[in-house]
């Protein structure tokens, strides 16, 4: 009796792990899967999800969202280009503060631009571009982010109200190397797994939190 229920136990601890592998697995394909996407459809704004800014100079990772962004207004996707994010502490300048500004400088108009300064994470940042959008009855959005985030931040939208395409940048730190691609697609598995498992998001590298 007693081989047998040792047996039943290590048969539902076996099936227990292959069930959590499978899922990581999944996960980390959709991710990689999703990555590989591009979306373009007309909508209401082009949503750049915001990375770090030092003194106002956007970050080499989120100039690289910036320029696509930049890009896509260009090529009429939508009449609006939102920049999103908040400060941390002993910063002057918020994220989308510095991705606004940096926007203006290339040329876009001021009637073009919305900076959404909120959030330190992407689902703050994607709560606070809901309301946003609420109160300008706007519905649609393409996100502008690393490829690795886009299945994340996508589904974080769509929480918030919004319904999110994704076009993910092809350039800067993040795609540079199959290393950095794969310790971010590990980063992101985990941060969707615990998104989906308890709601909350999690800070951590650009495109992370």
């Amino acid at each position: 009796m007693g081989v047998r229920a040792g047996s039943l136990v290590g048969r539902v601890v076996g099936a227990l792990v292959l069930a959590v592998v499978l899922l990581v697995v999944s996960t980390a394909t959709a991710i990689w899967w999703t990555a590989r996407q591009d979306a373009q459809p007309a909508s209401d704004a082009i949503v750049v999800l915001g990375s770090a800014q030092y003194n106002g100079v956007p970050s080499s990772i989120f100039e690289a969202r910036l320029e696509h962004a930049l890009a896509l207004y260009e090529q009429g996707v939508a009449p609006v280009v939102v920049t999103v994010g908040g400060k941390a502490d002993g910063d002057q300048f918020t994220e989308a503060e510095s991705g606004r500004a940096y926007l203006a400088e290339a040329g876009m108009s001021e009637d073009a631009l919305l900076a959404v300064e909120e959030g330190v994470d992407t689902l703050e940042s994607m709560r606070a571009v809901g309301a946003a959008f609420d109160e300008r009855g706007w519905s649609s959005a393409v996100l502008v982010t690393d490829p690795w985030h886009a299945m994340r931040a996508e589904r974080m939208a769509e929480d918030a109200g919004i319904t999110a395409d994704s076009s993910p940048t092809r350039q800067g730190p993040a795609v540079q190397t199959r290393a950095t691609q794969f310790r971010y697609i590990l980063r992101e598995t985990a941060a969707y797994l615990l998104y989906r498992a308890t709601g909350e998001s999690v800070a951590g590298a650009p495109g992370i939190g």
